[in-house]
């Protein structure tokens, strides 16, 4: 059994008998909120890795690298990590803006496991991905409640960067579909606290539903704001980034009609999930961050690296690409392969009942890959 890795702020060189990985995870802004889950779920994955024997003989070690900082400031801090010999792979959660600066610096170099939902797309050598997209996250799920709840009029809330602008794109097209349409679009600086000239174009825009596309804290605060202002009553709400963390945060009175997609939730009662509950509640206690979707992603995104690098026998990237179309591993969310860089699994529909999320049924994905 290997030792665990050492705490935050230690100073790491190169070593041999190591296996460096960047962890890339918020500990500061708004997606700071579901860090230290995104932490917990990273090292848990990997003292089951090193228990089993490690990576390619080598004990593997995460290094913390601050992704709430700027973009370009990441980017550099893990570009000289790889530089000095101490990282041979990066994973974690970020947003797409340092996905971005980071996957040309550092992708063709060491193999980047990318594991936040994201606008899709993304397909630089070197680059794989445990996440959900549009297309089978977002478009399954705005078709059933159109279906099921006869939303028409849709209205985009998001943060101003890629991921939320692209997706929207793609909202509109999916609205079409269902013959709804987005009735307006608002996009807001990450760290945005007032809601209020937004939720007045939200009401006159007469919508039906709100499409979501907020960061952390700053989906907490525009669903207490939405509360607030009496939108609930006649509004629901759809979001693909909505964890455990961020529900409890908003508070009970602010997730009436709230809906979340995702690829996994803590409230699942499948013997995978149930499982991780118990690797974690041992690991950490029963005080430890609330188990959601975006710090479970760490969890994946660790065993997926360490299954590459395995089936590959290589540190070398282009051999971990010729041979990824073969990988599998299993973990909270099943059994999973890899086909075109991506993750395949299941996409799943919950209610906010409370400060916890009721589960309502598995996403029909076959009709969002015409």
């Amino acid at each position: 059994m290997f030792r665990h890795d050492p705490p935050l702020g230690e100073w790491f060189t190169a070593d041999a008998s190591v296996l460096g990985v960047a962890l890339v995870f918020p500990l500061q802004g708004p997606a700071g909120i579901f860090g230290p889950t995104c932490e917990l779920c990273a090292r848990l994955a990997a003292e089951r890795i090193n228990g089993a024997g490690g990576v390619l003989g080598r004990e593997l070690r995460l290094i913390p690298v601050d992704g709430g900082a700027p973009p370009r400031q990441i980017a550099d801090h893990v570009e000289a990590l790889v530089d000095l010999g101490v990282v041979q792979g990066v994973t974690g959660w970020h947003i797409s803006s340092v996905r971005q600066a980071l996957a040309p610096r550092i992708a063709h170099r060491v193999p980047y496991v990318y594991t936040a939902l994201y606008e899709g797309g993304e397909n630089t050598a070197g680059v794989f991905l445990t996440s959900e997209t549009p297309r089978d996250q977002l478009r399954p799920a705005m078709a059933l409640l159109a279906r099921e709840r006869r939303v028409r009029r849709w209205f985009v809330v998001g943060n101003d960067y890629v991921w939320p602008r692209r997706t929207a794109r793609a909202a509109q097209s999916y609205a079409r579909e269902t013959g709804g349409t987005v009735a307006g679009e608002v996009y807001l600086p990450l760290g945005t606290h007032d809601f209020e000239p937004t939720l007045r174009r939200v009401e006159r825009s007469d919508a039906d539903a709100v499409l979501m596309l907020l960061v952390g804290s700053d989906a907490v605060r525009f669903n207490r704001a939405f509360a607030e202002y009496g939108l609930h009553a006649r509004c629901l709400r759809l979001s693909t980034l909505m964890d455990e963390n961020m529900l409890m945060a908003s508070g009970p009175s602010a997730t009436t009609d709230l809906y979340s997609t995702a690829g996994f939730f803590a409230s699942l009662a499948n013997q995978d999930t149930l499982d991780f509950h118990g690797q974690y509640a041992r690991r950490y206690g029963v005080e430890a961050p609330a188990l959601g979707s975006l710090g479970e992603s760490c969890y994946e995104g660790v065993l997926l690296l360490a299954a590459l690098l395995k089936r590959a026998g290589t540190l070398d990237v282009g051999a971990i690409g010729a041979a990824a179309g073969t990988v599998s591993y299993e973990g909270p969310r099943g059994l999973l392969r890899l086909r075109g860089g991506h993750v395949r699994q299941r996409i799943y529909l919950a209610r906010a009942d409370g400060c916890d999320f009721d589960v309502l049924t598995e996403l029909d994905l076959h009709g969002s890959r015409s």
